[in-house]
């Protein structure tokens, strides 16, 4: 017998789609707790999602309806549209279909949670892994227990957003930002589904995008000025049983599914449960040349370091078609500031990079590197020596990004709060639709973690206001760095005169409007809806050296104009 119905909503229209694997791991605990679960996904309902909602809720009950918000926006200093608009839209019409409490989650929706716990007028929120939580909830509103037990959720009452720390289980207790590692679940096989209406689909997802995600792990020990996931997803590492993270690509593996993607963190952080993941990989393809896992291309995200001859060969072994790895800057004197463990300490010298790079050639593995610009300290000279020296690697691709989407909880966000202290703007603080100077408050000015996090996303008038960071040391026209919507394009048309127009084909590059035909922006960007429409297979960045021809055959199709 169920004891109730879960529905789980994915309001993500964005494309190319990528499937949402948080309500997988939901959709496995609750279910494994004795709920049905079904999942109502509106990415493949962009333009009738309405009626698909109704369609749904006119024949359904249930008794709890979780959101999942993958992103608050592009997260691209350069385009600054926000999703959460669309989200709301979601959100009031399912709570117009239905009484049912809604809880929301994900990691968009975790670098500002009590925000959008408010914004979204929902009655729970989830910050970071959900899976435990989640169907805690579901028990207490089964069992009518007090949802004030369930810890670690935030709840909207009368008195305010609270997240719930019971005196009960001191060991659990939470601050009210803090994502602890008891929430991930680390025994247990994520099920992954293909062809069932009411579950995601990770077969129709994998033919329209390509890629499957796969979580090694979750969390991060780093501390690097920049990166929400230690908040958003954990600052400690919780580790996933090894056995269960193969039986889960086996199973991808055997439903077709041959390309996959770490989501970690970075996958060689605890670089001996990387190995191991790869020794189980590779132990299982010896063992039966029948196995799917055969037939395996795998993908991962790594930092420079730990990355050694041993990691590369069980990467090569188990199938690994591409690195994709964060190496940000070559200049000591820039990444001492912003890339640093917890302690503080820069983890990797440029030395690393050029290592990783030969090790991937040499086995036949693609990389891409990427460095991002326009941090504190950046200068036209930094920028420079960074380009030359990215520019000398032999990768498969190069990304070079600009400007800095700034967050409430990581630690750029919280310094350049502080440093403006509700009184000033600090130099280089941008939004494409600032009407008047951007001044924030640390949170020991707000009234309380919604307005300090609100801040972040929305002017005094609650009008979307996305705020940005270009380093105001950057040569730009007179002004622009005090601009609150200033633009620096002289910096980007800079960056591109640094690159041999021949060398343009290997490059991910910043763009203003008009500029080029290969922006780099994910959201519902030409070139990669062409890609996948066409059936192109593995992770976007490895087909980038031949976009043009790629555009070119998806405009004959008429897949893209």
């Amino acid at each position: 017998m169920s004891r109730g119905l879960v529905t789980l909503v994915n309001p993500n229209k964005v494309h190319p789609p990528i499937a949402p694997y948080a309500l997988d791991v939901l959709t496995t605990s609750l279910e494994g707790a004795g709920f049905e679960v079904e999942v109502v996904d509106l990415t493949f309902h962009r333009d009738d999602w309405k009626t698909f909602l109704t369609e749904y809720f006119t024949t359904r009950e249930p008794m709890l309806v979780g959101i999942t918000v993958r992103n608050t926006d592009t997260v691209y200093a350069f385009e600054q549209r926000p999703f959460v608009g669309e989200h709301k839209e979601i959100i009031t019409e399912i709570t117009r279909l239905t009484e049912a409490p809604l809880v929301a989650g994900g990691i968009g929706f975790s670098t500002m949670p009590f925000a959008l716990v408010d914004y979204f007028g929902v009655d729970y929120g989830v910050k970071g892994p959900g899976e435990k939580i989640v169907v805690d909830l579901a028990d207490a509103l089964a069992t009518g227990r007090d949802v004030s037990t369930v810890d670690g959720l935030l709840r909207n009452t009368p008195d305010g957003i609270v997240r719930t720390s019971s005196a009960l289980t001191p060991l659990l207790q939470v601050g009210p930002t803090v994502v602890k590692t008891w929430q991930v679940d680390g025994e247990g096989t994520y099920v992954r589904r293909s062809g069932d209406k009411y579950k995601v689909d990770n077969g129709e997802y994998y033919k329209r995008g390509g890629l499957a995600g796969i979580l090694t792990k979750s969390g991060c020990v780093y501390r690097c000025a920049h990166c929400v996931e230690p908040d958003a997803k954990g600052g400690a590492v919780a580790r996933r049983d090894v056995a269960v993270v193969v039986d889960e690509m086996q199973s991808l593996a055997a439903q077709g599914i041959l390309d996959q993607h770490t989501t970690d963190s970075e996958f060689n952080l605890s670089i001996q449960h990387a190995k191991n993941v790869l020794r189980e990989i590779v132990r299982r393809k010896h063992a039966s040349a029948a196995n799917p896992l055969n037939d395996l291309r795998l993908w991962v995200y790594c930092q420079p370091s730990p990355f050694d001859e041993e990691f590369a060969d069980l990467l090569s072994a188990a199938g690994c078609q591409g690195v994709n790895v964060g190496s940000d800057h070559i200049r000591q004197d820039v990444l001492s500031g912003w890339k640093v463990t917890g302690k503080g300490k820069t983890y990797y010298t440029f030395e690393d990079t050029e290592r990783l790079v030969r090790l991937c050639n040499e086995r036949g593995i693609k990389t891409m590197v990427e460095a991002l610009f326009a941090m504190p300290g950046e200068t036209w000279e930094t920028m420079r020596d960074c380009v030359q020296a990215f520019m000398a690697l032999d990768a498969t691709v190069t990304a070079f990004s600009l400007g800095l989407r700034l967050f409430p909880h990581h630690p750029l966000g919280i310094s350049i709060a502080e440093q403006c202290a509700g009184v000033r703007t600090m130099p280089g603080l941008q939004s494409n639709t600032a009407n008047g100077p951007i001044v924030l408050k640390p949170l020991s000015m707000c009234s309380g973690l919604v307005e300090y996090e609100k801040q972040f996303m929305w002017d005094e008038r609650g009008e979307f206001r996305l705020v940005c960071y270009f380093s105001p040391d950057l040569l730009e026209d007179a002004g622009t760095n005090t601009d609150p919507n200033g633009r620096w394009s002289r910096t980007v048309e800079y960056l591109w005169s640094l690159v041999d127009p021949a060398d343009y084909h290997r490059v991910m590059l910043p763009t203003l409007a008009g500029m080029s035909e290969s922006e780099n922006n994910y959201a519902d960007n030409p070139f990669l809806i062409g890609l996948t429409s066409l059936g192109y297979k593995g992770a976007f960045w490895s087909h980038w050296r031949e976009r043009e021809e790629i555009l070119r055959e998806a405009q004959l199709a008429g897949v893209v104009r």
